[in-house]
């Protein structure tokens, strides 16, 4: 098992890969009375079409990784939940465009509950009848976000900015697409992506990590290999798909999320690029920001108003939003005030002061057992170190944010999607 020493940080991670190309990282934290597992795979909403190891191509209806998800807790000898929770855990899952995870916590009962974890992950079990029932589960819950505004929101973004990646498609799918899934497509899936060399599992706590090690090769038998490489789209064109999109729903004021198109980082440096996004984001969203005072000032947000860079294997972005009664009005302050900070720059005191408190942030956030394992796993299947953030953000000058900007922020690659109040869908009557 090597050691790995993050002496800015004062953390070590333990690594080790075992012979069928699972990784294991573990970071023992001894002060800590609890434990967190993370068990993950580098599969999403977005991984519709894939080579099988056959090398034949293979097309899946929208939402099956997660309709996988909420199956993976069935087995022969019962609901998966239940049989943690009578163990003393806290177990849950979640299902995004380029990952599943699915997590355990607790303060007893660790190798048993990491042995359940690693059981029911890497064995399915599907039957008509429990598909069946799902499918009517799941379809309710797609229904419940249709009437969301937060979630049709943001959809409606991702279809605007994109004509052919699949981050444009629901995760969860739709009613049509989930009536497709059976047994036999959940099985093919499970083989294709949930392999050991597709895998990551992330372990923080008062923990033994050569017993996480022995536990993890003893029941992860099978071998890994075969992982098909997804089509992810036809090449995505600089230019939004639209820019301006929009539906009425039930909101007393519009709803808007603003997105922009950017590039996905060179191999190697999303990490950083992410950094210079978030930074980038605080420079125009962020309350202390100028523009944040301007737009509050003249009621055009209130404080649900915010953003963040996002990104998924092919496609980057920033988004930001909340509640306007003039989105339009705030999209035009953003672009303009984008350009006046490529052409005056920004108050080195004010960059200074951003970068201190998103690194002061991030530092933070290693306190939480549960946000350092889903990080270090998302940047496992980015080929990155998490625990390396702070040489990233010692590399970064404001001549990196501005450089963004200028290439980002500019009107072909913006796009703007508003939940208008019933009644007030007519187009011009934001423009």
């Amino acid at each position: 098992m090597e050691l790995r020493e993050y002496q800015l940080l004062g953390e070590n991670i333990h690594r080790h890969r075992l012979e069928n190309g699972l990784e294991i990282l573990v970071d023992v934290r001894p002060e800590y009375a609890k434990q967190f597992a993370f068990f993950a795979t580098r599969y999403g909403g977005m991984h519709l079409r894939f080579h099988n190891e056959d090398g034949h191509w293979v097309d899946t209806p929208a939402g099956v990784a997660h309709f996988l998800e909420h199956k993976m807790f069935d087995s022969e000898e019962g609901n998966v939940l239940q049989i943690m929770a009578a163990n003393g855990a806290v177990d849950n899952a979640f299902t995004a465009a380029a990952i599943t995870g699915y997590y355990f916590e607790c303060t007893r009962g660790f190798e048993e509950n990491l042995r359940t974890l690693l059981s029911f992950v890497t064995t399915p079990y599907f039957t008509e009848e429990s598909v069946a029932k799902e499918q009517g589960i799941i379809a309710q819950e797609i229904r419940m976000c249709l009437d969301d505004p937060d979630v049709e929101v943001y959809y409606q973004l991702m279809e605007a900015m994109y004509q052919n990646h699949p981050v444009r498609v629901r995760v969860a799918g739709s009613e049509a697409s989930i009536a497709q899934i059976t047994p036999e497509v959940l099985y093919r899936c499970h083989e294709a992506f949930y392999r050991p060399d597709n895998m990551v599992l992330c372990v923080a706590g008062s923990v033994n990590p050569q017993r996480v090690v022995e536990l993890a090769r003893e029941i992860v038998t099978h071998t890994g290999g075969g992982v098909g490489q997804a089509d992810l789209g036809q090449k995505e064109p600089v230019q939004v798909a639209q820019s301006y999109v929009q539906r009425e729903m039930p909101v007393s004021v519009p709803v808007f999320e603003l997105g922009v198109k950017g590039t996905s980082a060179p191999e190697g440096q999303e990490l950083r690029q992410q950094l210079v996004g978030e930074l980038v984001c605080d420079v125009l969203f962020g309350a202390s920001a100028p523009l944040y005072t301007k737009l509050y000032e003249e009621g055009l947000i209130n404080s649900s108003f915010g953003g963040d860079y996002e990104s998924v294997p092919g496609c980057a972005y920033l988004m930001a939003g909340g509640e306007s009664r003039d989105p339009k009005a705030v999209r035009n302050a953003v672009l303009a005030e984008a350009q006046r900070l490529c052409q005056e720059g920004l108050d080195p005191e004010l960059w200074e002061r951003l970068k201190k408190a998103a690194y002061g942030s991030m530092v933070r956030r290693l306190n939480s057992l549960e946000d350092t394992c889903i990080e270090l796993a998302q940047n496992y299947f980015r080929g990155e170190e998490y625990l390396n953030f702070p040489q990233c953000f010692q590399s970064i000058e404001w001549e990196d944010a501005r450089a963004m900007l200028e290439q980002w922020c500019v009107p072909e690659r913006v796009a703007l999607s508003v939940v208008c109040p019933v009644g007030t869908g007519d187009q011009e009557r934001w423009d």
